[in-house]
């Protein structure tokens, strides 16, 4: 039968031998301690070689434990530092984000300044500007090519006006609403510009392509006389178009010609000035009154 919880040990020879042990240990370490005290009371310098032999014996040991402390900690303090670096990262990630769409904000504010100016001082330059107004849409998908500006017939622009802005030439008023205006854009297959090089003042024609390009062809036949990077201007010739405004600057030639693209592009101009024709016979003129048409208040007859 086992003993009940409060039996003395006497019964088991291993509980007995286990307690004489941990008896006598602690005599031999009360005796131990004694003797080191007294060592060191009556011998200081002996007891200072014992204590430094129990250093050497016990360095090691304490070298172990604190390696292993340290790696523990340093996994610890890692995991840590990992994590919150990888919190700091994913903020800087963020703030870089915000600093670059601020970034392409100032740009675009600064490009649209600009603009801005350069038609501020367009305005200035040309007296006879009629409106001033911004470029809405653009096709330039499709073979012809249109433009719509914020500016009408409530602004006083007409059908026949030309159209430009700081870069160059775009086109001519074909159609004119009260607030808006459609613009066909010099690279429209039938928007025919009479121009001149700059370099050298050779008379050429200027054609669109209908691609976002500008055919250049010389007056003169049997001549090539363009160049890669030419700039073309309006010559004012036929009493549309100013003289001198940019047309285009060629890209590339061909047998008897060259191949030229807009200065102004819809794309990336904001802002377009119309403007009043070289000449004002150049304007389509509205159709006259019929001579058939009877008064409204015939006279009476006299009698």
């Amino acid at each position: 039968m086992a003993p009940g919880p409060g039996a003395r040990p006497g019964w088991s020879r291993r509980a007995q031998y286990g307690l004489f042990f941990s008896f006598l240990a602690a005599i031999a370490g009360l005796l131990i301690g004694l003797a080191l005290l007294a060592l060191s009371l009556v011998a200081p310098n002996a007891y200072a070689g014992v204590r430094g032999a129990a250093l050497d014996v016990t360095a090691p040991v304490t070298g172990v434990f604190r390696s292993v402390g340290d790696t523990v900690g340093g996994l610890f303090s890692g995991a840590g530092n990992y994590w919150d670096a990888a919190r700091q990262n994913a903020a800087l990630r963020e703030e870089n984000g915000k600093l670059r769409r601020q970034a392409i904000q100032a740009r675009a504010i600064f490009q649209e300044n600009a603009q801005l100016k350069a038609v501020l001082a367009l305005r200035e330059n040309e007296v006879e500007t009629v409106a001033t107004g911004r470029i809405v849409g653009s096709s330039l998908e499709s073979e012809r090519r249109f433009a719509v500006i914020t500016a009408g017939s409530g602004d006083g622009v007409a059908v026949g006006m030309p159209v430009r802005s700081a870069e160059g030439l775009i086109g001519r008023v074909i159609d004119s609403g009260i607030t808006a205006s459609r613009v066909l854009l010099v690279s429209d297959r039938s928007n025919i510009v009479p121009a001149r090089l700059l370099r050298g003042g050779q008379p050429v024609i200027a054609t669109g392509r209908g691609d976002g390009t500008i055919d250049l062809r010389p007056l003169e036949v049997g001549r090539n006389p363009f160049r890669r990077g030419d700039l073309v201007v309006t010559s004012g010739t036929g009493g549309l178009y100013p003289p001198n405004v940019p047309i285009a600057r060629v890209i590339r030639l061909d047998d008897d010609g060259a191949i030229a693209i807009p200065m102004a592009d819809p794309a990336k101009v904001s802002f377009a000035v119309v403007g009043r024709p070289y000449e004002e016979a150049a304007l389509p003129e509205a159709e006259p009154a019929s001579e058939e048409t009877p008064a409204a208040n015939p006279p009476p007859e006299s009698g």
